[in-house]
């Protein structure tokens, strides 16, 4: 069969690089090897669908790290003020959020999806589930379906095939093997935004499922007020998953269980009579310890200090012993895939002309918050519409 254009990959990366090459005039086909589409956004639209985040651009940016200057182009063209128009233009109100984070006002992903969906169909993008890419055959790329082997000569094709993360909802990394035989440079993929294991004590069976609040975790230079849960498996939640990048590359993590006081002046309140009182009242009223604090306080801090400025210092900077990440499985994205110097500025393989790249297959990572949905609609609008440019004008 041939086709103008081939998307293989239904995340939001694909779609949007389908909705592009539709809108310029182009026949699409899309392939996906799940039975259904976007299965992850669906995933993350259970809790809330954060789609992006209102704040100033260059803070935004700032959220991709060292890949900040290789996205600039395609989030500067398509940024949060663009995913929050598109969102509405598919009928779906917003609101933000106070830490700026914006959801749909449905604070799911179905209705958006659906609304997708309808119009790309009305544009012509024909679907094709349960095709599992398997490479190319010279020039056609060749799918494992239902119906048997299909060859898809296409005049331009764009692969948003998703990360390494979650293989049950499609996102697998199995497409490493097949462009690394092309001559396709890549990066090893690592967890991204995952939980940290720990082998708790037996004291912290009670804690299972409690949340850790205010408090500051801190690796790497990087420190987040963000929350956790104490889970039977470790660590995990938007406050961990903000520093694990750097955890995973090796920086010890500590936590500030009392970050809104100086170390000096908690040294002072520590040391205070304490009269009849119990060490873990004493501690509560002092250093405002709630029973979580207090509970990470003597699992990681044991021995305590006895020394009032010993004990502040331990406060405010408490090792915490972990073994590692999560499996790559259970986090939340992916670093590693791509890398942009097998692409040109416009997403395409300089190995495989013709062939562009989007979404989570790219080597990039970014922090939760709206950051990542946003990249993988920026990086398919890019592709797609760069793929449509390869195609020429369109079609009387």
């Amino acid at each position: 069969m041939k086709v103008p254009a081939l998307v293989i990959g239904g995340g939001p990366a694909g779609l949007m690089a389908a909705e592009r090459l539709a809108q310029a005039g182009h026949r699409v086909l899309l392939a996906e090897h799940k039975p259904s589409v976007a299965r992850k956004f669906l995933m993350a639209g259970k809790s809330g669908l954060n789609l992006t985040k209102s704040e100033d651009f260059e803070t935004f940016l700032a959220a991709f790290g060292d890949r900040a200057a290789a996205l600039r182009p395609m989030l500067a063209a398509w940024g949060p003020d663009a995913a929050q128009r598109w969102a509405e233009a598919l009928g779906q109100p917003l609101f933000t959020g106070p830490s700026g984070r914006v959801f749909p006002r449905a604070m799911k992903a179905s209705p958006l999806l659906r609304a997708w969906l309808a119009q790309l169909d009305g544009e012509g993008v024909s679907r094709r589930t349960r095709w599992r890419w398997q490479g190319w055959d010279g020039v056609a790329a060749v799918f494992d379906t239902p119906e048997g082997r299909q060859r898809i000569d296409a005049g331009v094709t764009v692969l948003a095939l998703g990360g390494a993360s979650w293989a049950r909802l499609g996102s697998d990394g199995d497409w490493a093997d097949l462009l690394r035989a092309r001559g396709v440079a890549l990066a090893p993929f690592k967890p991204a935004n995952m939980g940290l294991r720990v082998a708790w004590s037996d004291h912290m069976t009670a804690r299972f499922g409690q949340p850790v609040k205010g408090v500051a975790w801190q690796a790497g230079g990087t420190t987040s007020r963000g929350e956790a849960v104490i889970s039977e498996r470790g660590l995990e939640g938007g406050g961990i998953y903000a520093i694990s990048a750097a955890v995973r590359d090796g920086a010890p993590l500590t936590v500030d269980l009392a970050p809104d006081s100086p170390e000096a002046a908690l040294a002072r309140r520590l040391g205070k009579p304490r009269g009849k009182m119990s060490a873990a009242n004493f501690r509560r009223k002092q250093a405002r310890l709630d029973p979580v604090q207090q509970a990470l306080l003597l699992e990681f801090g044991q021995p305590l200090a006895q020394d009032p400025r010993a004990l502040a210092r331990l406060i405010k900077r408490l090792p915490i012993r972990h073994a590692g990440p999560r499996p790559i499985d259970e986090a939340i994205s992916t670093a590693g895939g791509v890398s942009f110097a097998a692409l040109t500025p416009g997403l395409e393989l300089i190995a495989r002309p013709g062939t562009f790249v989007a979404g989570e297959m790219l080597d990039w990572e970014a922090p939760t918050g709206g950051y990542l949905l946003t990249a993988c609609l920026a990086t398919g609008a890019w592709a797609g519409a760069q793929a449509a440019a390869c195609l020429g004008p369109r079609p009387v």
